[in-house]
């Protein structure tokens, strides 16, 4: 990969003409951000989130070639749904959408919320589009990894719940499935890449809603806009050159802010053998397989 430009921007993002988007999450925050820059940049934007009309009025605002579709990951009829009606081919699919230290609960499925809207239903959401999507898979993450454990009790059925480590161990899971999905991506011998990226402490609305002490220290220091969390995302989407595999996070102090460059996870989240079980369980409990077939 080349060295990332300097205070790369939202100016810097190549010309997308032709070229369609899908940004999961895209009603709020980062995801309506990125939809602005990649549809004024000349993609076709795929908005998807579990409120449409809200998704709606956001397309309305940015214009451009956009679409507005109804997608809730915290539902796997729901993520199956939006792929059978999705037409055509994809050229960047954006997990962007989840949640962030919500109140112990349960998805659609019985899953515990954040490992399933941040990475069953994206692991299922990828699986079903995998065949067609063109460039590359770009899976949002967070430096709160570092404080994730991928468990035997994924869903928290036999431990005390912490809001905070529930979230944090389905961070780690979506570094686990990204460095995973590009190794399986390469034995097929497929040019569709995966990349992770993070946004540092960013204000979005989750992190509005937390203002618990453990929160104000956990998701730490001063936040800085959508509009520059958004630009490591935009980077692992949209600039020549990125390797497969890696992970685009800002530049700044403990990645906490600044513009992308490429940056490390912790040991755990490049565990191989990890990975594999995690991977393993997910198909299982989606019910979800990856035919990866060589092309």
């Amino acid at each position: 990969m080349p060295a990332t430009h300097i205070d790369w921007t939202a100016v810097d993002v190549p010309a997308q003409n032709g070229r369609t988007v899908v940004v999961t999450g895209a009603n709020s925050g980062l995801g309506a951000q990125l939809s602005r820059v990649l549809a004024r940049a000349g993609a076709r934007v795929i908005m998807a989130s579990r409120n449409v009309d809200a998704t709606r009025a956001v397309a309305e605002t940015i214009g451009g070639n956009t679409e507005a579709r109804r997608l809730d990951l915290a539902d796997l009829s729901s993520v199956r749904a939006f792929a059978d009606g999705l037409d055509g081919d994809v050229d960047v699919l954006m997990n962007n959408a989840g949640v962030m230290a919500v109140p112990k609960g349960v998805t659609a499925d019985g899953f515990e919320r954040h490992i399933g809207t941040n990475h069953l239903g994206p692991f299922a959401l990828t699986g079903l589009l995998i065949d067609r999507v063109r460039d590359r898979v770009v899976t949002v993450s967070s430096g709160l990894h570092v404080l994730g454990r991928v468990r035997d009790d994924l869903n928290w059925e036999n431990r005390r719940y912490q809001r905070w480590f529930a979230y944090a161990q389905s961070k780690l899971a979506n570094l686990l499935f990204a460095y995973e999905l590009q190794r399986r991506l390469e034995a097929a011998g497929r040019s569709t890449i995966s990349v992770a990226a993070h946004p540092g402490v960013s204000a979005t609305e989750g992190q509005r809603r937390d203002t618990s002490l453990q929160g104000k220290i956990l998701a730490g220091g001063r936040a800085q806009s959508p509009e520059m969390g958004a630009l490591p995302l935009l980077y692992a989407a949209t600039a020549p050159g990125v390797d497969g595999g890696s992970c685009i996070g800002p530049d700044g102090l403990m990645q906490r802010n600044g513009h992308p460059t490429v940056v490390r996870s912790n040991r755990r989240s490049r565990d191989a053998a990890l990975a594999t079980q995690l991977w393993e369980r997910s198909e299982r409990l989606t019910g979800i397989r990856y035919a990866l077939d060589p092309r």
